[in-house]
């Protein structure tokens, strides 16, 4: 049987001052969900504290510093990630989601992500999201379906 590594990942659930979400579009050839809206988020370094692997996520991939975060869930999944070079490899993931407000809002992606929407529940419910992002929503009381 093939050993399947396990990954701890800070997810941050961004809220505007209206409510809104922060979600960003994957690039078409790499993470968990690759060309799909989801949420930001990676994983927590070795020897690094989640608080530190959650401000450090969030500034290296939206260019922006958490005003708050507090604890809403966890949960955990077994999933295909692709690689930058291309690789996939299967991944146990056990993700920390959080509640944050943003510092500020002027948001700069990196290049893990093609572009980023701040959208209210009606314009999730619209949108298709991946399963484990539209459970999360769901989970923190921002999506029904």
């Amino acid at each position: 049987m093939t050993e399947i590594a396990t990954r701890t990942c800070v997810v941050p659930v961004i809220l505007d001052d209206r409510g809104r979400v922060l979600l960003v579009k994957m690039t078409p050839n790499r993470g968990v969900f690759p060309g799909q809206w989801a949420l930001p988020g990676g994983g927590v370094e070795r020897g690094e504290r989640i608080a530190g692997a959650l401000a450090r996520e969030v500034r290296e991939e939206l260019g922006i510093e958490l005003a708050s975060a507090e604890p809403l869930l966890f949960k955990d999944a077994i999933v295909q990630k692709t690689a930058a070079d291309g690789s996939r490899a299967m991944q146990h993931i056990v993700f920390l989601v959080y509640r944050c407000a943003p510092a500020s809002y002027d948001i700069t992606i990196n290049e893990e992500f093609s572009e980023y929407r701040w959208l209210d529940r009606e314009q999730l419910a619209a949108l298709e999201l991946p399963d484990m992002t539209a459970e999360t929503l769901q989970s923190a009381g921002l999506l029904s379906r």
